[in-house]
């Protein structure tokens, strides 16, 4: 039974899928690159399946051509494709499994910056009684940067469950995913969030989407607006957003990823964790047992795909690497 490397992160949530699967011997190993390369060499593992850390040189020499790099989630900037590819190594993802658990705790975010939960939370704890006025959803604008699988997921829950009025920003190039949810789709980004209660991120951690939200694009959002950010952290300028934030340029932020985790302000001026009006949650967007068993599966499926030759129906990142 050939062995597959599991990084530790990725193995403690579907342990029971890794521990189960019949085709493959699956060992845990550590996340950082040396620790992992190290157990690929002493477990004699042929694949590697890995969580969102960033890998940046001697992973990409520790397989020889025709291994697979089978990212456990969809964001996959931790990945160097051109590396890979280079190697001659398949670089997949999991599209489709966590769709509904990162749709869901955004439309949380979105309820709980609506109805300021957290702040009543901890007030509550502390004593006191000090409700503060909310606002209702329906009728509200969601403004859904980035339409695809998520962000049209989210668009359904937010018009079909709450009454929300949903616009899209999708550049001219693309379209949404599913359309119909969407009131208004837009590549102007300025006409997108001009009248938008909660600006969403949906868009993947590119070069270039870096720092897409940016002290222009911020000050292009209405003062009331909320930015809920469950895509990457490396698509916000968390400078910027904290200069808007303190001064209420915007009305608060709900964020669920960051530039670096576990979370690290970009310099000590700039710490988000100091302003009321922000919620942070470390990065739980797609940890349901749900969503984990999917990932799993779907790495397991993308490295048997390989091993059979059948690279059209793996869900390969890289397919030049095929050329």
């Amino acid at each position: 039974m050939k062995s597959i490397v599991v990084s530790e992160s990725v193995y403690r949530k579907a342990e029971s899928v890794f521990t189960s699967a019949t085709r493959f011997r699956c060992v845990m190993a550590p996340d950082d690159e040396d620790g992992l390369v190290q157990a690929i060499r002493a477990s004699g593992a042929v694949h590697a399946i890995l969580g969102h850390r960033k890998y940046e040189e001697a992973l990409y020499s520790a397989f020889p051509r025709g291994r697979v790099l089978a990212r456990f989630g969809v964001g996959h900037d931790g990945l160097d494709k051109a590396k890979a590819t280079a190697a001659g190594l398949f670089c997949t993802n999991t599209p489709g499994t966590l769709d509904d658990s990162v749709a869901e705790v955004t439309m949380f975010l979105i309820g709980a910056a609506a109805r300021h939960l957290v702040t009543h939370a901890n007030a509550m704890k502390g004593g006191e009684w000090q409700p503060v006025l909310g606002t209702e959803l329906r009728g509200r604008t969601l403004t859904i940067v980035g339409c695809g699988r998520i962000g049209s997921t989210l668009a359904k829950i937010a018009t079909a469950g709450f009454g929300m009025r949903v616009v899209g920003y999708t550049r001219a190039s693309r379209t949404a995913h599913d359309p119909a949810h969407y009131a208004e789709l837009t590549p102007d980004f300025a006409r997108a969030v001009g009248d938008a209660d909660f600006v969403s991120l949906h868009i993947a951690a590119t070069p270039e989407n870096a720092r897409f939200i940016d002290a222009e694009r911020l000050a292009l959002m209405p003062a009331r607006a909320w930015l809920i950010n469950t895509a990457r952290g490396a698509v916000v300028d968390e400078n910027a957003l904290y200069d808007a934030l303190q001064s209420r340029r915007i009305a608060g932020a709900a964020l669920d990823v960051f530039d670096r985790e576990p979370y690290e302000p970009a310099d000590a001026a700039h710490d988000l964790r100091t302003l009321p009006n922000v919620i942070l949650a470390p990065h739980i967007g797609s940890n349901t047992p749900d969503a984990n068993r999917r990932m799993a599966e779907a790495a397991l499926r993308n490295v048997s795909f390989a091993e059979e030759g059948r690279f059209a129906d793996m869900n390969l990142l890289n397919p030049e690497v095929l050329k």
